[in-house]
């Protein structure tokens, strides 16, 4: 009997677990058997090894081989068995020294001609090979994706034929270098959106506290171009929150080739998206789009036109900045820390309040178009912007100097910063303050109570819709460079509360 043991890992959300892969050559009847709670990607490669070898010149011996996937109770699905499978079965046949194997955590899809393929995954599994001081063999055009995970030992091979010259001391395969994605030359400015200045202030002040944003006004007032402008004012990923998002990107198979992301993420999914699509789930509980958004921007266009059960799915993330998938055999949870900025019509034809384009059914149409939204989404909402029309001059004014992104951005910049210093780093942002750090935060001047109490008795607020005023009242303040929040920064901040 023979036997030899490599590793790889199991994703469960954005947590990876530690899998041996044991791989035994017994006398018996021949068989290849793969156990250990395998799904039908993992059970198939054993077609794709025994072709590989083939191709090599291999030939796996007529034996009975148990590839045993430990621990046994948790399920493994992937194609990323491939590669640790091949190489324990290589250690059990001495092609390569089985002792060194248990040094590695190897992930990777094998093609019939022996090339190995990008798999989803390898940043988080960088991270945890680091945490058992292990090295990491995956695929070449993975290599500078897991050179991001710490001070790892990465073998990066294009083939099986490489990774088994490297172990024979044939070739040394390199050491390779972090890369970061490029920032876009094509980057969209505020300075493209004419006037609209009362729109520009009020995203101004979400992307200086981390607010979520409804804007709302009809068709072509510019809500979509000014949703799109958003990520241009905001702050670059610090470089925890790169690794954050690049992890979760990881998981979904859409990290960038030039490695770790430096661009907040910007998901802008259809309204016709459906919960999994949006939350995550499905067979393998992939992450959604509010993870794929995680330290970023989630824009949902037409608001109503979302499902209701999606737009109710979204309370709890939007309070607890993670979503957690539950399924019979495992819970998946994902960060999900996103701002939310949506746009919506004012009623289903999108010319309410303008008596030539208005339809006949108004107000009532409106009533029922808005009621689609229910109460406590709308109450997650920070600020509510309405966006008019452009007049023809406005449109057609040639002369206007308007303020680009960079001019906000530094003004976001500074804000930031002085929520940084008030919050020690235990958060980042206004928006995240609650409970004792939100009272100590807000600093208000004495006859801004009062104006407090009237704003909560007029427009019905919640506790919820009054913590809410408050964090937006302190990010103006912020913009403003005041400690104290005065009666100025509260008024401001009331007329972002309603439309």
């Amino acid at each position: 009997m023979k036997l030899a043991t490599s590793f790889t890992v199991a994703f469960f959300g954005v947590q990876s677990k530690l899998i041996e892969v044991q791989v035994q050559f017994a006398t018996g009847l021949p068989i290849f058997a793969i156990v250990g709670l395998a799904d039908k990607a993992v059970g198939e490669s054993r077609e794709r090894i025994r072709a590989c070898f083939h191709g090599l010149g291999l030939d796996i011996p007529a034996l009975r081989i148990t590839v045993n996937l430990t621990p046994a109770d948790l399920q493994k699905e992937g194609s990323h068995y491939d590669l640790p499978i091949a190489l324990a079965i290589l250690g059990v046949m001495k092609i390569i020294p089985a002792d060194e194997l248990k040094n590695y955590i190897a992930l990777g899809e094998i093609t019939l001609d022996g090339r190995i393929l990008s798999v989803p995954g390898v940043l988080p599994a960088a991270l945890l090979s680091a945490e058992h001081n292990k090295g990491i063999i995956c695929p070449k055009d993975c290599g500078p994706e897991a050179a991001w995970g710490g001070d790892v030992r990465v073998l990066a091979p294009d083939s099986i034929l490489s990774i088994i010259k490297h172990f024979k001391n044939e070739i040394a395969l390199p050491q390779p270098k972090p890369k970061l994605d490029q920032k876009p030359t094509n980057q969209l400015d505020m300075a493209d959106v004419k006037s609209q200045r009362f729109a520009k202030r009020g995203l101004e002040i979400a992307a200086a506290g981390g607010h979520n944003v409804l804007m709302i006004g009809p068709p072509g007032a510019g809500k979509s171009m000014l949703a799109a402008r958003l990520p241009s004012i905001l702050p670059k990923l610090s470089a925890e929150e790169a690794l954050a998002v690049t992890v979760v990107h990881s998981l979904a198979g859409m990290i960038p080739k030039d490695g770790l992301v430096k661009i907040r993420p910007f998901r802008d999914p259809h309204h016709s998206a459906s919960l999994p699509a949006l939350v995550g789930g499905g067979q393998k509980g992939k992450p959604g789009e509010i993870s794929l958004a995680h330290n970023g921007v989630l824009f949902l266009d037409e608001l109503p036109e979302f499902s209701r059960g999606c737009l109710e799915s979204l309370r709890q993330p939007l309070e607890t900045g993670t979503i957690t998938i539950a399924r019979v055999q495992h819970h998946y949870t994902y960060p999900a820390r996103f701002q939310c900025i949506a746009a919506m019509n004012p009623c289903r034809c999108g010319y309410f309040g303008d008596e030539d384009r208005q339809c006949s059914k108004v107000p009532k149409c409106a009533e029922e178009y808005q009621q689609k939204i229910s109460g406590p989404m709308m109450d997650r909402f920070d600020l509510v912007i309405p966006v008019q029309a452009l007049k023809p001059d406005e449109l057609q004014a040639k002369d206007t100097v308007e303020e680009t992104s960079q001019q906000i951005l530094t003004r976001v910049e500074n804000a930031r910063q002085m929520q940084h210093q008030r919050y020690n780093s235990q958060i980042m942002i206004n928006a995240h303050a609650d409970g004792q750090m939100l009272d100590k935060a807000v600093r208000c001047e004495p006859k801004v109570d009062e104006i407090l109490r009237k704003a909560i008795n007029h427009f019905n607020l919640s506790a919820r819709g009054y913590h809410r005023l408050l964090r937006v009242s302190r990010t103006i303040a912020d913009l403003a460079n005041s400690e104290n929040i005065t009666s100025n920064h509260v008024l401001e901040a009331i007329n972002y509360r309603k439309v």
